[in-house]
């Protein structure tokens, strides 16, 4: 089997560092349960995006969200009121989502044009980082081809398309396309949508071939419906490392900036191709191991605050590229996976008003914009309403109206700010294109900004912030 030069670097030097039978009790238990912590954070994006991938590909046909790889899935509606599957819906654009196994050979992704409608690719590793974000932002309007390549691929790319280099053979492309939620305009997505094409590169420009679903592997090792987090905690440690080391030794090699982490993971035997060994250690050793997954994942948790910044009570994240931030990377795929690139997509929330307390709909709230201190964005902005009950979730309301934004026509002060209404009954008809309805109980409302400008005053570098909500009765 060949292996690439850091995944054999690594297996070498397990075999040197932790392979023979004393090796183990060089380390004390606290360095070796340190060590497994930072081992298990730096794969926990992997893992979570594995999993993932799994549940919503083990089929032999579309269904919602789950579909074979190698095809689109696309979203043509808004959820309702009561949806209850991914928290924190979208009620801005329609997702199309297709998962891609390079391992054979590449594939070619194409869309038509896109005319003036913003539009959002972005392309995601195993390890979950973006590694193309192709859109309105940085392609265009034009239609477009991209050659997705795997790890090692040498091949000559077609003229007139663009190489995207997966580092892993495996990876994600979660397209966002706007809608504003009218029948028309879902029928003129819809049929943009039905244009997203993925064929293997042996195929391209034949006009008899048809896909072909992969074969639905009827073991997969752990739930098809349980949630990514807790089928991650019942894999046990054992379980996790297992699926590391198979994973790094060729699907998803380690990228070479991770050598420090590798060199460390290799002394406690997590080694690219190599199963764990945890019977070698001590048992008060394998005891705190064995505890491992939850207080991981409790670690993890700890380090929310760690996505972004927070100004005047809104979080605003900074996340899509982590470089060597494994924690970062670890909370993103425990709470928000994936993400989009911050240049792409900023998505400000807050749970509390002007004062610290918590936002409640047993009160009133508003929100003013001073005039041209609206979103600073160049493709658009909404405001989403989310009540807080195991998840975020859409508010119903007689309106079915879930965000409030320029596209509702909202009516503006004498002095140009615009103020917009956030509670649970109706500030009065005349006000309600600036309403955003709220629940009776605690509720979280979310900024979403595509294409946040760069040029001052930018979410980007803090120079605008979200204002203040204020309670006013």
């Amino acid at each position: 089997m060949k292996y690439g030069k850091l995944a054999a670097l690594a297996l070498l030097s397990g075999l040197a560092v932790s392979g023979g039978p004393g090796a183990a009790n060089a380390l004390t238990a606290e360095e070796v349960k340190s060590i497994a912590i930072d081992a298990y954070v730096y794969g926990y994006s992997l893992i979570t995006t594995e999993v993932t991938r799994v549940q919503m590909t083990n089929v032999d046909k579309a269904d919602g969200l789950r579909g074979p790889m190698g095809q689109f899935l696309n979203v043509k509606r808004y959820p309702p009121a009561d949806y209850r599957g991914v928290s924190a819906p979208n009620a801005d654009t329609l997702y199309s989502l297709a998962w891609i196994d390079l391992g054979k050979e590449p594939t070619v992704f194409s869309h038509p044009d896109m005319g003036s409608r913003y539009y959002l690719f972005p392309m995601y590793s195993l390890w979950m980082p973006v590694i193309e974000s192709a859109g309105t932002r940085t392609t265009g309007e034009k239609a477009e081809k991209f050659l997705l390549t795997g790890p090692g691929w040498q091949g000559t790319v077609p003229a007139g398309m663009t190489q995207v280099k997966s580092p892993t053979r495996y990876m994600l492309i979660l397209g966002r396309t706007y809608a504003d939620g009218t029948e028309q305009d879902y029928e003129a997505v819809n049929a943009l949508q039905g244009q997203f094409a993925l064929r293997p590169l042996s195929q391209f420009g034949k006009h008899d071939w048809t896909f072909t679903p992969p074969p639905v592997n009827p073991d997969p090792g752990f739930s098809m419906t349980d949630k990514p987090q807790d089928v991650i905690v019942k894999l046990g440690t054992k379980g996790y490392f297992d699926m590391m080391g198979r994973l790094m030794c060729k699907d998803a090699p380690p990228a070479p900036e991770d050598a420090p982490i590798i060199a460390r993971m290799a002394k406690i035997g997590v080694v690219p191709c190599k199963e764990f060994d945890l019977a070698r250690f001590d048992p008060a050793t394998r005891d705190a191991l064995n505890k491992l997954p939850q207080e991981a994942l409790d670690t993890i948790a700890a380090h929310r605050a760690s996505l972004g910044r927070i100004a005047d009570g809104w979080v605003i994240s900074e996340v899509g590229d982590y470089g060597t931030d494994y924690m970062k990377r670890a909370v993103v795929g425990a709470f928000g996976w994936p993400a989009n690139l911050d240049k792409d997509a900023v998505y400000p929330y807050t749970e509390v008003d002007s004062t610290g307390a918590k936002l409640s709909g047993a009160h009133k709230y508003t929100l003013t914009f001073a005039k041209g201190q609206e979103p600073p964005v160049d493709g658009f902005w909404s405001i989403t309403m989310y009540e807080i009950d195991q998840g975020w979730w859409f508010v119903p309301n007689p309106l079915n109206k879930f965000t409030v934004s320029p596209r509702n026509n909202p009516v503006r002060n004498a002095d140009g700010s615009l103020t917009l209404y956030f509670q649970n009954e109706s500030p009065g008809e005349d006000k309600e294109a600036n309403w955003l309805p709220a629940p009776k109980g605690p509720f979280l409302p979310m900024i979403r900004m595509y294409w946040p400008k760069e040029t001052k005053p930018s979410i980007l570098d803090g120079t605008w912030t979200p204002p203040r909500i204020v309670k006013v009765d």
